[in-house]
């Protein structure tokens, strides 16, 4: 079997080698770096993310958790006047909260994760070019990879994953265009320690000012993540805010008190709003940064990457291990590029509401807002868009047919508590909802190589629901003949899956 390249180490990458290599696949894990960040950079992991982290044994999510601090509610306000509080307590997850944990504590932990499963992260390695190849029996990349003394070496794999980030080295062999644009402003971030924040530390707050806007994540007790938008310097790079010109932005956007020093982390940035047209090349595919990039408001670029990882792992191990025909892989671009829409213009709306300039739509903002905030259903929304706990592929070419009082196809099913997360083990297998009877048995037995042996409780009476690896509805019926139609067409691959082609 040969292996799939997997190129950059970074969060997206390491959570496709890991999803891959519990699932039996083998992974080549490259990446130019010689090592893995020191800097904090993505801080937020996500309730979805935490929800797919726990179907990959080494703990789940545990450590995750154990190392990473919980905030639970968001404050905006503008001047002396609050315009409302968010709590996410109202988050359908397990995990109701956003929990902060510099992105360099969760490589650490993903490459813990990866080096149980027995995949080395080979590091000051590059991808300097590949081509696709092509056989009477078999198809796969052939990659020229440049080490740190120069030498290249001739890989051969199967399938090729970018997960090389914004400057993706696999998007530019690709030839793959990055439309979008970057916006006309600096930012700065500050990583700092800081005494004084009016909230408990357990919340952020988002502070709109005429200026524009200053956003404070708690890290951990005394230490904060400042950003803030500034006017356009000129120059290429924006440089670094000094902790005197952090202090200024926090004294004129924010609340008095507010008293920042030992900072950890300075830094500037522009925003871009990019994303790639196709996510699927043939026998190579792009995720995370090298295909969608965007605005940092929400904190949901990384979750966003990882979940384009444990969409496509599942899968590529399906048909790497000859279950389901290459066809199966056609529906992660559409699934994850609807996705990455839905967080782009999230994302976008977000920046733009909290960098208004103009005084009048200031104050139509700051009203509107205090208003709709007021509203438990903009509060359960808000709640759910930021934890990406609804996130879900409505227009999936998988979905299958649908019953009523069950989960749609394409919809996230909570996980509970006391059962086995769907897509945990060393199979990717779908998750039978269901009485178990002796049809449902049958069933099983039928078809054991796409079913796990442990059946879940039903959602409701007499439904039989289907449910993917990665935790999304596949398809519902009353009856097994129809759940077994939907998995002999995933496995012929011919037509749109459960029904006729």
């Amino acid at each position: 079997m040969k292996p799939v390249l997997v190129v950059g180490a970074g969060p997206v990458g390491m959570t496709m080698a890991a999803e891959l290599a519990r699932y039996g696949v083998p992974v080549r894990l490259v990446d130019r770096a010689a090592r893995r960040t020191d800097k904090s950079k993505a801080l937020v992991l996500w309730s979805r993310t935490l929800e797919l982290l726990d179907r990959g044994g080494s703990g789940g999510s545990a450590p995750f958790i154990a190392a990473g601090f919980k905030v639970d509610a968001v404050n905006i306000a503008a001047g002396e006047r609050r315009i409302g509080r968010v709590s996410l307590a109202s988050a359908r997850s397990p995990y109701p909260y956003a929990l902060m944990l510099p992105q360099s504590e969760t490589e650490r932990l993903l490459e813990n994760r990866v080096q149980e499963l027995g995949v080395r992260v080979d590091r000051e390695v590059e991808l300097a070019s590949f081509t696709e190849t092509e056989t009477e029996t078999e198809g796969g990349v052939e990659a020229v990879l440049r080490h740190a003394d120069g030498r290249l070496e001739t890989f051969s794999a199967a399938w090729l994953v970018g997960c090389d980030g914004a400057h993706s080295a696999v998007r530019h062999a690709l030839g793959a265009t990055f439309d979008g644009v970057t916006l006309d402003s600096d930012w700065m971030l500050a990583d700092v320690h800081m005494r004084g924040y009016p909230c408990p530390d357990t919340e952020a707050s988002v502070y709109w000012h005429r200026d524009g806007v200053l956003v404070v994540f708690p890290i951990s007790p005394g230490r904060y993540r400042i950003i803030a938008d500034l006017p356009p310097s000129g120059g290429q790079h924006p440089p670094a805010p000094t902790l005197v010109q952090t202090q200024a932005v926090i004294d004129r956007r924010g609340p008095q008190g507010m008293s920042a020093f030992d900072p950890i982390w300075l830094a500037a940035f522009r925003i871009n709003s990019r994303k790639v047209s196709r996510y699927r090349w043939g026998r190579a595919f792009l995720a995370g940064d090298a295909a969608h990039i965007h605005s940092p408001a929400g904190g949901q670029g990384m979750n966003t990457g990882m979940q384009d990882a444990f969409n496509l792992a599942w899968k590529l191990a399906m048909v790497v291990r000859g279950v389901c025909g290459e066809p199966l892989l056609d529906s992660y671009g559409p699934e994850r590029s609807a996705a990455g829409d839905q967080v782009l213009k999230a994302a976008a709306r977000l920046t733009a509401v909290g960098t208004l300039r103009n005084p009048v739509a200031q104050s139509v903002r700051n009203l509107v807002g205090h208003m709709m905030l007021g509203l438990a259903p903009v509060q359960q929304a808000f709640a759910d868009t930021m934890t990406e706990v609804s996130i879900g592929y409505p227009a999936s070419p998988l979905n299958g047919p649908s019953l009523r009082g069950v989960p749609a196809p394409g919809e996230r099913v909570v996980p509970a508590a006391d059962q086995i997360p769907a897509g945990a083990g060393g199979a990717p297998l779908f998750a039978l909802f269901a009485e178990r009877t002796p049809a449902v048995a049958d069933l099983l037995r039928q078809l054991g190589g796409l079913l796990d042996r442990e059946v879940r409780r039903p959602v409701r009476e007499g439904a039989i629901l289907l449910v993917r690896p990665d935790g999304y509805a596949a398809c519902a019926a009353d009856r097994p003949a129809v759940i077994a139609g939907y998995l002999e067409g995933l496995q012929r691959s011919v037509g749109p899956v459960g029904r006729p082609a």
